[in-house]
């Protein structure tokens, strides 16, 4: 849709690639590219990383110049667009043994903390209780960056030497620190649907059901990667939990 509206209809394409949820078409691109990867259609996978990154800039300056304060959740789309490439790059990585594409993984992953603390600044925390969905990817925004140290940890471990043992304890530490930070967004954001319960069908709900799946990958990925088999009981519990989100918004609706 997003590419159709590019060629039909260029006005409203800027006007759409100006807002965060323009972003979505980096994110979804990236994370279709590391379906790809997982199922070893590495040469598909690569091709989806450079469409992903040529788009990636130019959105991301159309969404940084046009931000305000305070922002809805969406906001965090800056963040999730540039981790899901250092997921992609991660991925590919460690499938083709290129140690040049992680190291390139790792900037991305730097800089999309660095994204995240400029979100957090413009985000409107009464989206918490006001929000209509689209405010759970805050959350999802740290379960996408623990996903991609995740990533790196573990290409590091397949192949040639990427990283020292310094190196490899930051990405640990930071990884995990990421993956707790995502649970108490989880929790905080949980409590203010419960204070304030938002039960009618919006659009903005799938922005919901991404950070919830998006959690319960980080929690498998690092329970392999860091070989935290505990996780693993905590990753199934959360996919199904993603599952009943999905189910009930999309319930929502076509009812």
């Amino acid at each position: 849709d997003f590419a159709v509206r590019l060629l039909r209809d260029r006005p409203r394409w800027l006007a759409d690639a100006g807002t965060p949820g323009g972003l979505t078409a980096v994110a979804a691109t990236t994370v279709l590219g590391t379906r790809f990867s997982a199922l070893g259609w590495q040469t598909l996978a690569a091709a989806l990383l450079a469409l992903a990154f040529a788009l990636w800039p130019w959105l991301l300056v159309l969404v940084v110049r046009n931000s305000r304060r305070p922002m809805p959740g969406a906001v965090f789309l800056c963040c999730v667009a540039t981790e899901g490439l250092a997921v992609l790059g991660a991925s590919l990585a460690k499938a083709r043994t290129v140690p040049w594409l992680a190291h390139t993984a790792l900037v991305f992953f730097w800089l999309g903390l660095a994204l995240y603390l400029l979100a957090l600044s413009r985000f409107g925390l009464r989206e918490v209780l006001e929000g209509h969905g689209d405010q759970w990817v805050a959350g999802g925004a740290l379960a996408i960056s623990a996903l991609a140290g995740a990533k790196l940890i573990a290409a590091g471990s397949a192949g040639p030497y990427l990283w020292n043992d310094d190196d490899s304890g930051v990405l640990r530490t930071v990884t995990l620190g990421l993956f707790v930070l995502d649970l108490c967004w989880y929790a905080v954001l949980l409590v203010g649907e419960f204070v304030r319960p938002r039960l009618h069908y919006d659009v903005r709900r799938w922005s919901t059901v991404f950070p919830l799946g998006m959690t319960a990958a980080a929690t498998l990925s690092i329970a392999v990667s860091l070989h935290m088999p505990e996780l693993d009981v905590l990753g199934q519990v959360l996919l199904w939990v993603a599952a009943a989100a999905w189910l009930a918004v999309g319930a929502g609706a076509v009812a």
